[in-house]
C-alpha cells in the first residue's frame, strides 16, 4: 500500500543529521530515532533533538509493527549511560528531554532504577529541563513504577498502542488493561506528574474502536492523548491496513471535543516512528480569556514548533519549570492530536 502524499517526508541528508548524530555516537547513546528507523530523522536531528533509547538496544519482546531489534538475552545495564545522556542533554541545550526505553523483562525491577539514574543526572545537569519518560508496562510490577515516579518526572507516558481486539496480534506480550492501570496508578497516586499515552491506527483496527479506546483512556483519567498514523517499517512487520485522512481524524476531534467540554483539542498531521512519543506539527492555541497561559511543553524530541497543548496554568508559561500544580480535580485530559507512526 503506497504512502499517501500528506504523509510523505523527504529522505534525510547527512548535513542535517550530522551534528547531533555525531554527538550521540561521540556518547555512546542511542534513540528511538535510529533503532526505530522513524522517517523524521532528518528534521528532529536538524534541529538538535532526540528521543533517547535507554537499556537498548536491543528490546526483550518482540511487537510486529515495531522495528527496534529482538534480544531476550540477560545483559547488564551500563551504569555510564545515565551520565553520557546527562551530558547530551546539558550539550544539546534541551528545554525538554524524552526518555524511553526497550523493555527488559530479564530485570527484576524491569529497568526502574535505570530511569530514575537518567532522571538524577539530568535535574543535576541540566535543572531547568522537563523531563518527560515513555515507559513500559514493566510486567504490571507496581514496586517498579513507583520507583520511577519517586522521582518526580514531569510527564509519564505510557502507550496503549492500539484498540484491545488489536493485541493478540500487534501486542501479543501486552494486556490491555494491565497499561490502563498503570495509567490510572500515576495519575491517583502522583498527581503532580501529567499522565499520557497514545495509540496508532491502520492495524486493523475500526473507528468505533478507537472512540471505545478513548473512553476507556478518559475514564482512568489520562491528561494527554495521541493518535498516530501507523506505517509499517518493513515487509517483515504487519502491513497497513489503511490510512486515515485527514478528514477522517475530524470525527474523532468532534467525539472528543463533546467528551471533554472544558478541554481544548486539535488535530495535527506528521510522520513519526511507531515506538516514539506522537510528534506534533500545526499552529499555536490562542491564549484563553482569562490570561493564563497554556503550558506548552515540546513533546518527541524536544523540536522548538512542535508542542503539546495541556491545561492552562497560572504561573506556567513556555519554557518555564513546572510550578505547584492544581488539585487533580481541576485538571481534565487535554488533547487528541492526529500524528503518523511509522
Amino acid at each position: 500500500m503506497l504512502k499517501p502524499e500528506w504523509l510523505r517526508v523527504k529522505a534525510p541528508q547527512r548535513e542535517r543529521i550530522g551534528a547531533v548524530a555525531d554527538l550521540l555516537l561521540d556518547l555512546n547513546l542511542n534513540t528511538v530515532c535510529q533503532e526505530a528507523s522513524c522517517p523524521n530523522i532528518g528534521e528532529c536531528f536538524a534541529g538538535g533533538t532526540a528521543t533517547f533509547l535507554i537499556m537498548g538496544p536491543g528490546c526483550t519482546r518482540a511487537c510486529p509493527y515495531c522495528d527496534i531489534d529482538f534480544d531476550k538475552s540477560v545483559r547488564e545495564l551500563d551504569p555510564t549511560e545515565p551520565q553520557r545522556l546527562g551530558e547530551a542533554v546539558a550539550r544539546l541545550g534541551l528545554k525538554h528531554v524524552v526518555i524511553t526505553s526497550v523493555n527488559r523483562d530479564d530485570l527484576a525491577d524491569g529497568g526502574a532504577s535505570q530511569f530514575v539514574a537518567c532522571i538524577e543526572q539530568v535535574k543535576q545537569r541540566s535543572p531547568l529541563t522537563t523531563i518527560e519518560l515513555l515507559i513500559p508496562d514493566f510486567c504490571g510490577n507496581w514496586d517498579a513504577l513507583a520507583t520511577v515516579m519517586a522521582a518526580a518526572p514531569h510527564v509519564l507516558n505510557h502507550n496503549i498502542e492500539t484498540v484491545p481486539r488489536m493485541y493478540r496480534l500487534a501486542r501479543p506480550q501486552g494486556i490491555y488493561e494491565r497499561s490502563l492501570e498503570l495509567l490510572q496508578r500515576v495519575r491517583d497516586q502522583w498527581p503532580k506528574a501529567y499522565s499520557k499515552s497514545g495509540l496508532m491506527v491502520g492495524l486493523g483496527e475500526t473507528d468505533e474502536e478507537v472512540i471505545e479506546t478513548l473512553w476507556d483512556l478518559r475514564k482512568h483519567k489520562v491528561d494527554i492523548v495521541t493518535i498516530g498514523q501507523y506505517l509499517s517499517p518493513g515487509p517483515k512487520h504487519l502491513a497497513v491496513d489503511r490510512f486515515v485522512t485527514p478528514a477522517q481524524f475530524r470525527p474523532t476531534e468532534q467525539w472528543a471535543k463533546r467528551s471533554w467540554a472544558s478541554s481544548r483539542w486539535s488535530a495535527h498531521h506528521s510522520p513519526a516512528a511507531a515506538t516514539t512519543p506522537a510528534k506534533y506539527n500545526g499552529s499555536w492555541p490562542a491564549i484563553p480569556a482569562d490570561g493564563d497561559p497554556f503550558l506548552h511543553l515540546p513533546v518527541h524530541e524536544a523540536i522548538a514548533d512542535h508542542r503539546v497543548v495541556l491545561h492552562p496554568r497560572k504561573g506556567i508559561g513556555i519554557g518555564r519549570r513546572f510550578k505547584d500544580q492544581q488539585t487533580p480535580a481541576a485538571r481534565t485530559p487535554i488533547a487528541i492530536h492526529q500524528v503518523a507512526a511509522a
